[in-house]
């Protein structure tokens, strides 16, 4: 049974045409209809939905939703949901960035799934990437769901990577040792950020941290030449998030043992979730040594679409 590409008539890509029937065989028929026809609250209700047994659920609000979408730049047009009649079966939304666009929040009904609809939902978002002109394409999904990584696999997505969740109560440091520090705000934090030199998960970008809001910093300087470094994170309501930490000389390990110390000197009361830290970031057994905990793991994938024949 076919797949039908409803546009609306806020999307663009309605000038080139619609996106052509999607390949796998759905039952029952479904339409794909871009996210942006919907409210938040509908989108909110519908993806809580798809995650009720996920392993890690993940549950959304509207204020949640929305922000997410503005800081990873999640394209509404080009993002779809997957409908039978009047019910929301799945969803999934595409991040578009210069060069890469990044699918996330992929998700179908526990009773709807294992019939094609997931497969249609990525055909239609590689079909977007591909108007775009777009070639690279990042996605993670939770290590261990199997039906969602065999899918990308079919879908010839690569591993590149395992990322770490990590999670640390309100706590003082066991210990603080002595060093020259400094704050300070967003705009030199985000230079610190935009300097780095490895790529990094979409989460954790430049533009993500230039999107979100109370991002600060501090570096440090260790006496007797034991090192220097620093760290940025993301400051919320007695929450910290987005932990990015840099050794610009030493040991990964002590420089960042001290940067977190130095951070939990003065944010003891604050809950700590950071995600998509690469499992061979020199500076895990630091942070694992500072109180954190695994919440589980994400496999990153890539997939580069061939190269288009010169017309």
């Amino acid at each position: 049974m076919s797949i039908k590409w409803l546009p609306t008539s806020a999307d663009s890509r309605t000038r080139q045409g619609a996106i052509p029937p999607v390949q796998p065989e759905i039952d029952p028929p479904v339409q794909l209809i871009p996210a942006s026809a919907f409210t938040i609250e509908q989108l909110v209700r519908a993806y809580n939905q798809t995650r009720v047994d996920y392993l890690v659920p993940m549950p959304m609000n509207a204020a949640r939703l929305t922000e997410y979408i503005y800081v990873y730049d999640v394209d509404m047009d080009r993002s779809v949901v997957a409908v039978d009649g009047n019910q929301i079966l799945g969803l999934a939304m595409l991040g578009v960035r210069p060069g890469r666009v990044w699918v996330t929040r992929l998700g179908v009904l526990p009773v709807k799934r294992r019939r094609g609809i997931g497969e249609a939902l990525m055909h239609a978002l590689l079909v977007a990437a591909e108007q775009l002109e777009i070639d690279f394409t990042l996605l993670e999904v939770i290590k261990n769901n199997t039906p969602a990584h065999s899918l990308f696999l079919k879908l010839s997505f690569q591993e590149v990577g395992e990322l770490l969740i990590l999670r640390r109560p309100p706590a003082p440091p066991t210990s603080v040792p002595p060093a020259r520090v400094r704050w300070f705000d967003r705009s030199e934090a985000l230079a610190l950020l935009n300097a780095r030199t490895k790529p990094a998960a979409w989460t954790n970008e430049i533009e993500s941290f230039e999107n979100a809001s109370g991002v600060l910093g501090l570096s440090l300087t260790l006496p007797d030449g034991g090192g220097s470094g620093w760290l940025v994170f993301q400051a919320r309501t007695l929450m910290l998030q987005r932990l990015t930490l840099m050794t610009q000389q030493g040991d990964p390990r002590v420089v960042g043992h001290a940067l977190l110390a130095h951070l939990y000197q003065q944010c003891s009361d604050f809950d700590t979730h950071t995600e998509n830290i690469p499992v061979d970031d020199p500076h895990v057994p630091a942070l694992f040594a500072a109180g954190f905990v695994e919440s589980f793991r994400r496999i990153e994938m890539h997939q580069r679409a061939p190269q288009r024949a010169p017309s």
